[in-house]
């Protein structure tokens, strides 16, 4: 990785915080990208007095513009682009029948329009370079987890956009990953919508039994350098695309109980 130009979105926090600092102390260049000016900047300085070369560029992936600055923003800097993370991303917690719908579009805007936007802009760049386009995924793009719809329905977008963008592509060198990280122990939960759009506030799971932001940075890092397609992390994660091929039915009733027994469920 070293001085690889590598562009991570989403990175003031959890997995893309993480991810940024993995690819910097393997002595890429990293590009920072989120909204949060302040945090952005507070990580900039501390990697850049670690000795890292790192920009942080404050972007909303909801609006192109903002996704094409970034880009621009990046090669003016650097000349290049070599590896694009696409990791920017909400959850949420509703059931359908209850939730409002400009939720569901949000969700579209972060999880799925933001990658798109991003990809779009770099992937001229991306092709030069040979390089890596990855998304950030989650087993809900195998499964429909009740009271996600939003976040599923997004994710499986997410699947089928990488998995054509790849096949468009086979004959150029470009690598397309898609990364499955499982639960991680992240504010993602607390952040995440309800039915009216505000945020959940609380998480409903056991935070400190799931996987570090910091092993599923470790695993992109190593996906990329191994030019995998797809990386299911967890036993959990990779019994669930197992178990979806050969018995769906039996997985569906297994998703129910496992979202009902949450604390505070919209299923109870």
């Amino acid at each position: 990785m070293k001085d690889k130009v590598v562009i991570v979105t989403g990175a003031s926090s959890g997995i893309g915080l993480a991810t940024a600092r993995e690819f910097a102390e393997q002595g890429a260049r990293v590009v920072l990208a989120a909204r949060s000016y302040d945090l952005l900047k507070s990580i900039e300085n501390d990697l850049k007095a670690a000795g890292h070369e790192v920009l942080a560029i404050t972007t909303d992936v909801t609006i192109e513009e903002d996704c094409h600055k970034l880009v621009q923003s990046t090669l003016e800097k650097y000349g290049r682009i070599d590896i694009l993370v696409n990791n920017a991303g909400i959850s949420m917690r509703a059931l359908f029948r209850d939730v409002d719908i400009q939720v569901l579009r949000r969700l579209f805007d972060v999880n799925f329009w933001g990658a798109v936007h991003c990809t779009k802009y770099a992937l001229p760049y991306l092709i030069k370079s040979r390089g890596t386009v990855v998304g950030v995924s989650s087993v809900a793009g195998f499964i429909g987890l009740p009271g996600r719809t939003g976040y599923s329905a997004s994710k499986y977008a997410l699947h089928g956009f990488l998995e054509t963008l790849r096949i468009e592509n086979l004959k150029n060198g470009l690598h397309v990953l898609i990364m499955c990280a499982g639960f991680t122990k992240s504010d993602i939960r607390k952040k995440a919508l309800t039915a009216d759009g505000s945020p959940q506030g609380f998480t409903p799971r056991e935070e400190e039994r799931m996987m570090l932001p910091e092993d599923v940075a470790k695993a992109i890092v190593r996906a990329i350098k191994r030019k995998r397609n797809y990386v299911i992390l967890t036993l959990e994660g990779k019994m669930t695309a197992l178990v979806k091929r050969i018995a769906p039915r039996f997985l569906e009733y297994a998703a129910y109980l496992k979202m009902a027994n949450e604390p505070e469920s919209p299923l109870k």
